[in-house]
């Protein structure tokens, strides 16, 4: 497909053309070479959610000040449209064809199927890079203790939601800090005191500027706007006219969490590190299904929802702010999916990128230098459900397994299916399906070590027969 980026390279400065992870900082002597990087990611969080992407009603004045002041992707994928597999295609740069998490799976303890230890993930890269490097948020690949625990996967700090089942509560009995239960002594006995998203805010504006002389690797996964749709306040839609009260709740839970993009940048300038750090912000998924989706338009133009293989399960906004080095108020079509994470930041941290990798590295997309490599595919797969995009064309196997084939340059909304005219693009796309995908042993994983006193107590998994699959038929 050929591209559309509107990025404005003849006036980029000519030291953002030229840089390099070598090159020092003029912002302020003696800091690292190397750029921070901030990596915020929403959960469930749909184009209609935000201001920049088309969204009217909530009200998202620090992301989209994000997007005026960077670069806003407009074809940007998740990983899959399922909460843990996206999440390990971001951590492992493999996309759900090779990685290791294919699907939600629950436990009979807290925590999900772990990833293997020796997993390549963005913290190894990062900590062998010399980088200090946290998780805040929600973890969702192993449980805590395990070869995928955060701590065992490159990441120096931790706190937060180790179990995304736990996630689904705002007022959990208790959090995660390292290998440490940190009890929520404001939500004993059903009270609402402690707000997760709040905590989790406040640690890592304290991690920030504890490691301010980097370089540093914040990932931050809030789960916002996830259901339950708790928030301690309404704030400016108390009194909303034509909102419901489960529309105001979430308006209110994403315009904090705006809030809170804010306070991070605000605090990332007073620190004199504007210069030197990177700030991006994503979904992991597309919009959930109902009110998220019912209330806002939250996939906007977008067909269909999370866990779909439909636009609106799969692409996600991205926006990266870097002053000096990005243009402000830029836009690209790049195309471009979660396994380029790892390329992009070891190549920024001046590291090899490890092999395998499904990414690509978008350093040149971000800063407005020619010679993007480009992705002869994307390749998802979710529970005996495939996804295929090359160039402008994306397909998706519908339930009766025909292929439906979209032309997204003229059809983002995919309403047309063109499979019947362009039985060669079709034929090309059942050859990448075949060969995209190796076998994983997680779907016959099963845990085998001590339980916890209380397993799951406050969020039981369901029972429910799990389905294993050695071999994939289009």
């Amino acid at each position: 497909m050929q591209r559309r980026t509107f990025l404005k390279v003849a006036s980029i400065g000519a030291a953002a053309l030229a840089w390099s992870p070598d090159m020092v900082s003029g912002a302020r002597r003696g800091r690292s070479r190397k750029p921070n990087i901030i990596y915020i990611l929403a959960d469930d969080l749909g184009y209609g959610h935000l201001g920049c992407y088309g969204g009217r009603e909530i009200d998202t004045p620090n992301i989209d000040r994000l997007a005026r002041e960077g670069l806003r992707f407009t074809d940007h994928y998740a990983g899959s449209a399922l909460c843990a597999p996206s999440r390990c295609v971001l951590m492992t740069g493999l996309h759900t064809g090779h990685c290791f998490v294919r699907g939600n799976r629950p436990l009979p303890v807290e925590g999900n199927v772990p990833i293997p230890a020796d997993s390549q993930t963005v913290g190894k890269i990062m900590q062998k890079a010399g980088y200090a490097t946290c998780a805040i948020g929600k973890w969702g690949l192993g449980y805590p203790g395990s070869e995928g625990d955060p701590i065992n996967q490159g990441f120096d700090h931790f706190f937060g939601y180790n179990c995304q089942r736990q996630a689904h509560s705002y007022y959990p009995s208790h959090l995660w800090r390292n290998d440490k239960k940190v009890m929520l002594a404001g939500n004993a006995d059903g009270k609402t005191g402690d707000y997760s998203h709040d905590l989790m805010t406040k640690e890592a504006l304290s991690w920030l500027d504890a490691n301010q002389d980097g370089p540093f690797f914040l990932y931050l996964p809030y789960t916002i706007p996830h259901s339950k749709f708790e928030v301690p306040e309404l704030g400016i839609y108390k009194g909303r006219a034509g909102f419901s009260d489960v529309k105001k709740a979430i308006a209110a839970m994403i315009t904090r969490m705006d809030s809170d993009v804010g306070k991070i940048v605000r605090l990332v300038k007073d620190l004199g590190l504007e210069d030197d750090t990177l700030i991006m912000f994503a979904s992991d998924n597309g919009c959930a299904s109902g009110a998220l989706l019912d209330e806002f338009n939250g996939s906007g133009v977008l067909r269909d929802h999370k866990n779909t293989m439909y636009e609106g399960g799969l692409r996600v906004p991205l926006i990266a702010r870097w002053p000096g080095r990005i243009e402000p108020g830029t836009e690209t079509d790049h195309i471009s999916c979660f396994q380029d994470m790892l390329p992009t930041f070891a190549e920024l941290a001046g590291a090899d990128v490890p092999k395998p990798t499904d990414g690509i590295s978008m350093t040149a997309t971000l800063l407005g230098r020619g010679g993007q490599k480009e992705h002869e595919y994307l390749y998802w797969e979710l529970s005996g459900r495939y996804a295929v995009r090359i160039g402008k064309y994306k397909a998706v196997v519908a339930k009766n397994g025909d292929i439906e084939l979209y032309d997204l340059e003229g059809d983002i909304s995919e309403k047309r299916d063109i499979a019947a005219e362009r039985p060669e693009i079709v034929s090309k796309i059942e050859k990448i399906m075949k060969q995209s995908t190796t076998y994983t042993p997680w779907t016959d994983w099963e845990y085998d070590g001590p339980l916890p006193e209380k397993a799951n107590d406050e969020h039981p998994p369901k029972e429910k027969k799990q389905k294993t699959r050695k071999s994939k038929k289009t």
